[in-house]
């Protein structure tokens, strides 16, 4: 099965398996570019990198409509318990859990992470997700690391990654130059911006961007807006 891959603004995703819907920190009615709104979100599980408020902000009323697990690290799930939010699976570095179409593993991430009300939200993460023999990488709120080049090839495999969602914003998280050695450690077939338009301290060319990434044959860049959605094959 493909992976479909939507942007709703911001840093916010749905990644449909084929065996159900992936949310990635929801981030909708204060977003001023998002294509939606909370209330229509529909999903099978909800993952979560770290504990800002433009990741989390509507993170309780999803999960207590939707009933959909939530998988994040031990602070941000103890938060969420006093919420209110029942249905939750805290994770930390290095582990791996169950989802619907596969797996996700809890991966590193160079950030700062609190939660809105001032809570301390524990360390920031990414994911990468094996979906039936695919690879697919969201890298949070980041700057580059060395590990990346380890993130990028499946210890067990050896397979590469078929898609990869970075940050390029700038400011909070790397920008587009330091996104372009990242591509070179993690050597995805494709890769998506991500972090970025929201404010103007993270405008930036997206497009420009992709160029440089297409030019230079580091991966086959792609620029989503709001709402659209990519599809990738497997191959």
């Amino acid at each position: 099965m493909p992976l479909q891959l939507t942007w709703t603004g911001h840093a916010t995703w749905f990644i449909d398996t084929g065996s159900g819907v992936l949310l990635i920190d929801p981030f909708f009615d204060d977003c001023p570019t998002a294509s939606m709104k909370a209330k229509d979100v529909s999903c099978d599980a909800i993952l979560i990198t770290h504990g800002h408020f433009d990741h989390v902000a509507d993170l309780v009323t999803i999960a207590q409509r939707t009933k959909a697990p939530v998988f994040c690290n031990w602070e941000i799930a103890q938060w969420l318990g006093k919420q209110g939010v029942e249905n939750v699976r805290p994770m930390n570095l290095g582990g791996r859990e169950g989802i619907p179409g596969g797996t996700a593993k809890m991966e590193i991430a160079h950030h700062s992470s609190s939660l809105p009300d001032g809570t301390y939200g524990g360390v920031a993460a990414g994911w990468v997700l094996e979906i039936d023999g695919m690879r697919a990488y969201y890298a949070g709120d980041t700057a580059l690391f060395c590990d990346m080049a380890r993130i990028g090839r499946s210890a067990a495999t050896g397979r590469r990654l078929d898609v990869a969602i970075l940050p390029i914003g700038d400011h909070f998280t790397m920008g587009p130059d330091d996104s372009l050695e990242a591509i070179r450690l993690l050597e995805p077939r494709v890769v998506l911006p991500s972090h970025y338009g929201t404010w103007p301290e993270i405008e930036q060319d997206a497009h420009a961007w992709a160029k440089r990434v297409n030019d230079q044959q580091l991966a086959a860049a792609r620029v989503l807006v709001p709402g659209a959605t990519i599809t990738i094959e497997k191959v």
